[in-house]
């Protein structure tokens, strides 16, 4: 990813809302955490993420059906894509390199697809070709486990909302959650229009000509996307996410909301009055409260234009609308060697999965439908044969 200056599209400039539904406090002190599965030596979802994964090779491949594993054994009902792509690249000698998108879909039953508006929670799957060895825990391999987390933990609650729904309602909005793991994003060299974002700019271009039926309500899969919820940098301590775009702060806010309730109820792990903190230090006195998100009451005349280069470009130029979760400063230990699993933050790792989580169970408006106390959750460790071609 790159910062730059850029004029939005005029197709951004209106700002759109959806329904949204907060959550209970009881619900969000329910809210599951990931238990060991983000552990970095033998977490079924963090560690097979945990190593380098270029685009083209068996380490991008092996990650990929990792991911196809996980939705098998864990999320059955969701509907899973490839896009594949190829392109060359600056160092593949004029060779084409392959690129996988992975695709993940839960809609509503029995409603035609060109008719479900989505939240889309996305990040890129694919790690630095230089420097030789380079992981990418934070670029973005814990975004990846996060993900899979919040799916997994929200994907009864789903199924609850939609049996008790009345869906031949014209009343009911109908949303979907989509997840987008996407290949290719690093440059192979240096960052230009050309050598990064691969996946990301055949997704967005091929979706952009792939057209529903005639009579849906969403004429594209593009225009399905009600939300593009960007995740990357992520595992850092202390970080800060300002808010990029005036036509998305709507749903910044919503989201920094959540996050102020979890702290005001001690439920971010890296906060410095998080229970578990305080108990091992002498002095009791509460300290200044950090924010992941700092910019809830941006005024509208701070907007000013900057984004930071990211798989979103390609959909946000073709007018889908864009959260990007990135700090800014980016962490120390971007492209560098220590980005690494040792050198994640693993309580900010797991308040960021709560954080995303709070926000898609509002989004999905599941209040009501958040039973985590009779579930028992299936653990993703078992493999799986299943391979889609």
């Amino acid at each position: 990813m790159l910062f730059a200056l850029a004029l939005l599209p005029l197709a951004l400039l209106l700002s759109v809302g959806c329904a949204y539904k907060d959550i209970s406090d009881e619900s969000l002190q329910k809210l599951p955490g990931p238990g060991n599965d983000f552990n970095i030596k033998t977490g079924a979802l963090l560690a097979p993420i945990l190593r380098p994964r270029v685009s083209g090779t068996e380490g991008n491949a092996a990650v990929r059906q990792h991911f196809i594993d996980f939705f098998h054994a864990s999320l059955p009902e969701w509907r899973l894509e490839l896009h594949n792509s190829s392109s060359t690249t600056p160092v593949s000698n004029g060779k084409e390199v392959p690129f996988v998108n992975l695709i993940a879909t839960r809609d509503p039953p029995g409603v035609h697809e060109g008719d479900v508006s989505r939240l889309a929670l996305v990040a890129h799957y694919d790690s630095k070709y230089t420097p030789e060895g380079f992981i990418g825990a934070t670029d973005s391999a814990a975004p990846c486990a996060m993900i899979m987390h919040v799916a997994r933990s929200l994907d009864a609650a789903l199924t609850r909302k939609w049996r008790s729904a009345d869906m031949d309602d014209f009343d009911v909005e109908h949303k979907g959650l989509q997840i987008l793991f996407l290949d290719g994003e690093e440059a192979f060299k240096s960052w230009t229009d050309d050598d990064s974002l691969y996946g990301a700019r055949a997704l967005a271009g091929d979706w952009e000509s792939t057209f529903h039926t005639a009579s849906s309500i969403y004429r594209t899969p593009l225009d399905s996307i009600e939300l593009f919820l960007l995740l990357d940098l992520l595992g850092s301590a202390r970080p800060r996410v300002p808010s990029y775009f005036k036509t998305t702060h709507w749903a910044y806010k919503h989201m920094a909301k959540a996050e102020a309730r979890l702290r005001n109820m001690g439920l971010m792990k890296s906060s410095p009055n998080h229970a578990s903190k305080v108990a091992k230090r002498e002095n009791k006195k509460l300290r200044v409260e950090p924010e992941f998100l700092p910019e809830g009451n941006k005024p509208d005349g701070a907007f000013i234009g900057g984004f930071v280069q990211d798989d979103h470009v390609p959909f946000m130029a073709r007018g889908v609308e864009v959260l990007h979760m990135i700090p800014s400063p980016f962490p120390r230990v971007w492209h560098e060697m220590t980005d690494d699993g040792e050198h994640l933050d693993t309580d900010t790792v797991e308040d960021w999965a709560k954080l995303v989580m709070a926000f898609t169970a509002e989004w999905m408006e599941l209040e009501g439908h958040l039973d985590f106390k009779a579930e028992k959750r299936k653990e993703s460790t078992e493999k799986s044969e299943f391979i889609i071609p």
